[in-house]
């Protein structure tokens, strides 16, 4: 959530955010007029009760034959009173309805414009030249007994799968790997629940224009998480942070959940855009002036991960246009894929300043001993999709995958080959 004061100060910040979102910039204007209203009826409200106060004393001390006008007095003041503290209650709600549907102020360095408006910042390591027609991860993951999609179809449905043998191993390692590197760099390491109730969801900023990609149990009214931001989002909510304890960095492996609604047709063959996969994920909440930092850390941590991998990624700046609910700014690392002659996004990691820290009520006190809004931060350091740009680019012709050298001790080999001619 915004900061309304903020807004009163500088509303041309949030006009201008919303024209990089390719928003509805007229939100600022709607949103200032009904916050005056409510000051207003407040400072009505507040006027008419202390008339309320006077008045009651004027009672307690009126002669008996002044004290009948008086009560009548007091009495239609009481109900101005009412509707008064109603106005302000109803048009309080409407300020805060519409600072929830309000997306997060974008950095002032993000760039303008949509989806394919991102800037690219550095572009690392060069596409392996293959003497052979490279196969997909797809075709590999079933020479090397990795991949069952058409188990996982039986099974489950469509965009489902099994990872077996060599595969389980891969991901494993991958995983294990990730969380080792964090736990290096003084993460606390968390397994957190995958159910969260609608608050966690509600305030971490998923539950607008994306709901329609969580899966919820209406039985339950709890919803399946789709990256571990939301729980760990949640775990400071409504707390006091100690200013000396920050930054407080959580590393959580967990088990994620897209419906992927509105990716008919898209990524179809594989396990690049899936229902489940496991995901190993960066968290962290720090003061508000030291966030711009951190998210630079953060980013150098994913690419560390990609580094040991040996894969060739670019490192991409996404436009406001392209930006989620939350973040201020984001970037990705996207890795190449061999068998589609593109880029394709591994790793996110997303500034989301003071804006879920002010809809979960996680605050922290400063130096002075003042509670104030921390600011939170994600990152992605691994997950299931890594598994293709490790296969399609470290495959043989022979079919048979080199295994990076840093991933070998947690995976316990250095070729992958195949079970299948």
């Amino acid at each position: 959530m915004i900061d309304l004061r903020a807004v009163r100060e500088t509303p041309d910040r949030l006009r201008a955010s919303q024209r990089v979102r390719g928003e509805d910039e007229t939100v600022a204007d709607r949103l200032l007029d009904l916050d005056s209203r409510r000051r207003a009826a407040l400072a009505r409200f507040e006027e008419l009760r202390a008339e309320q106060k006077s008045a009651g004393k004027a009672i307690s001390s009126a002669a008996p034959e002044e004290r009948d006008s008086l009560l009548a007095e007091a009495k239609e003041l009481a109900s101005r009173v009412k509707q008064a503290e109603s106005e302000a209650d109803e048009l309080g709600t409407e300020v805060d309805r519409l600072l929830r549907e309000i997306p997060n102020i974008v950095d002032e360095d993000t760039p303008d414009g949509g989806v394919d408006d991102f800037r690219v910042l550095e572009q690392v390591g060069t596409p392996a030249d293959f003497d052979f027609t490279p196969r997909d991860h797809l075709e590999l993951g079933e020479l090397l007994g990795a991949i069952d999609t058409d188990r996982g179809a039986k099974v489950s449905g469509a965009r489902f799968y099994f990872l077996t043998g060599v595969g389980a191993l891969l991901e494993l390692g991958l995983l294990n790997m990730a969380m080792q590197q964090a736990v290096a760099n003084g993460f606390t390491p968390m397994v957190p629940p995958v159910l969260v109730r609608p608050e966690a969801m509600e305030g971490t900023g998923f539950l607008g224009e994306h709901a329609d990609e969580i899966y919820r149990l209406e039985a339950d009214d709890l919803y399946l998480v789709g990256t571990s931001e939301v729980p760990l989002a949640g775990f400071h909510s409504d707390e006091i942070l100690g200013a000396d304890g920050l930054p407080n960095r959580y590393v959580g492996w967990s088990s994620c959940f897209r419906r992927e609604a509105g990716s008919y047709g898209k990524d179809t063959r594989g396990i690049i855009r899936v229902h489940q996969f496991n995901k190993v994920e960066m968290f962290v909440y720090t003061r508000p002036e030291d966030a711009r930092e951190e998210h630079e850390r953060l980013l150098s941590w994913e690419r560390e991960m990609l580094d040991k991998l040996e894969l060739p990624y670019r490192v991409v700046d996404i436009a406001g246009g392209d930006l989620g609910t939350s973040a201020a700014r984001k970037f990705d690392c996207e890795a190449w894929m061999p068998t589609q002659g593109r880029y394709r996004e591994l790793t996110s990691t997303s500034n989301c300043t003071d804006f879920q820290a002010r809809r979960l009520n996680t605050r922290f006190r400063d130096d002075a001993g003042k509670p104030r809004f921390a600011a939170t931060l994600n990152g992605t350091l691994a997950t299931t999709r890594w598994i293709v740009a490790i296969l399609e680019n470290h495959q043989r012709a022979d079919g048979s995958v080199v295994v990076p050298e840093a991933l070998r001790s947690f995976v316990g080999r250095e070729v992958l080959e195949p079970v299948k001619g």
